[in-house]
């Protein structure tokens, strides 16, 4: 059962069941529960189901969306979802800003990813500034992960990461909430052990730029993320007036050294909580406000985190000045669909996987 609690209010966490979404081809009728299967009604409305669609091309030649000549290299086919999405699902992420998607990963994949996390933290997968490799098997999984609160871009160091970023599962709720073509140009691995700080309130468009405003964020828990381990809070509707609010730093010992958004006009109590079991994932807008709280448990609260946009729009991100560019990054993974700009934008090499700091502000 995912649940919600609403900051400051006492009692119970309301329970968050996502009525509608269901996984399919499981044959336990406890794994079908509460689901309803979409393709009848994805057909009534002219639009194909995931199962339906053609294997994707390398290349093709024709017009398509207004474009004509020689373009779009598609995305590689992945295996078929086991998900399928209620009929509602994107007029709820526009209305509230996310959505929740129970089981989006099996209990394999999220063992692989914790499999890869340890892995990149022993520096088993190449350097990466601010790891320190590991020699040898004399200490634990946890014992190697609990040093680092996230690591950024990893999808650059291991491959295991880059087909989980695409996998059928998010590329079928990604596909629904943004369209067909779909590209990540940003991935991290949030290890999170006891006593680690928390994010302050903040807009992810803040500091990822879209120029059509469809960054999106998926938020996948490999750890039950609760109240006590810091899972994510938000503001239900807080995306809905279009403004990327200013930020400022913080003397809020519960958050790392990230600034803090203000002027919204939101208060604590406006926040709700969103636990997750391991393997379920909230996808939210990229102007939403939300954050997190500080790990006050004896474990980790360990998740994988990515951001989505749509492949026709523009990316004007310098990563707060790390990146050359003057219109458009393009340093990122296709992972659904064709990238128009293929054949007249090279792609580009700017991110390289970094330890995230977790300094605290001084009173």
């Amino acid at each position: 059962m995912i649940r919600v609690r609403l900051a400051g209010r006492s009692g119970p966490c309301l329970p968050l069941t996502n009525q509608g979404l269901r996984r399919v081809s499981r044959p336990a009728a406890s794994q079908q529960r509460g689901f309803a299967n979409l393709a009848p009604a994805a057909a009534a409305r002219g639009r194909r189901s995931t199962a339906d669609r053609p294997a994707p091309l390398k290349r093709c030649v024709g017009a398509r969306s207004g474009f004509t000549g020689t373009y779009f290299r598609r995305c590689a086919s992945t295996a078929p979802a086991t998900l399928q999405l209620p009929d509602d699902f994107q007029e709820r992420y526009q209305k509230d800003g996310f959505v929740i998607v129970p089981d989006l990963l099996s209990k394999d994949q999220v063992s692989t990813l914790l499999e890869e996390m340890e892995a990149i933290c022993r520096g088993q997968r190449g350097p990466i500034p601010g790891v320190q490799p590991v020699d040898g098997d004399g200490l634990t999984r946890e014992e190697v992960i609990k040093n680092y609160l996230c690591i950024h871009f990893p999808h650059k160091v291991s491959s295991v990461i880059q087909e989980l970023t695409r996998e059928a599962n998010t590329v079928a709720v990604l596909q629904a909430l943004l369209g067909e073509n779909v590209k990540c140009m940003q991935t991290m691995m949030f290890m999170k052990g006891a006593g680690k700080p928390g994010q302050a309130c903040h807009q992810d468009e803040f500091y990822i730029p879209t120029r059509d405003r469809s960054l999106c964020a998926s938020w996948i828990a490999l750890d039950d993320a609760t109240l006590r381990n810091g899972c994510i809070w938000v503001i239900p509707g807080s995306h809905q007036p279009g403004i990327i609010w200013p930020m400022r730093p913080h003397r809020d010992e519960r958050f790392d050294f990230a600034d803090v958004s203000y002027g919204h006009g939101y208060s604590d109590e406006d926040f709700i909580s969103v636990e997750l079991p391991s393997g379920s994932a909230v996808f939210f807008n990229g102007y939403l406000l939300h954050r997190s709280l500080p790990n006050n448990s004896n474990g980790f609260r360990r998740a994988f985190a990515n951001h989505y946009m749509r492949a026709e729009s523009l990316l004007p991100w310098t990563n707060d000045g790390r990146f050359d560019i003057k219109d458009d990054m393009r340093d990122f993974l296709l992972v659904s669909g064709a990238d128009p700009y293929a054949d007249f934008k090279p792609m580009q090499d700017f991110t390289k996987p970094f330890v995230r700091g977790e300094s605290t502000p001084s009173k």
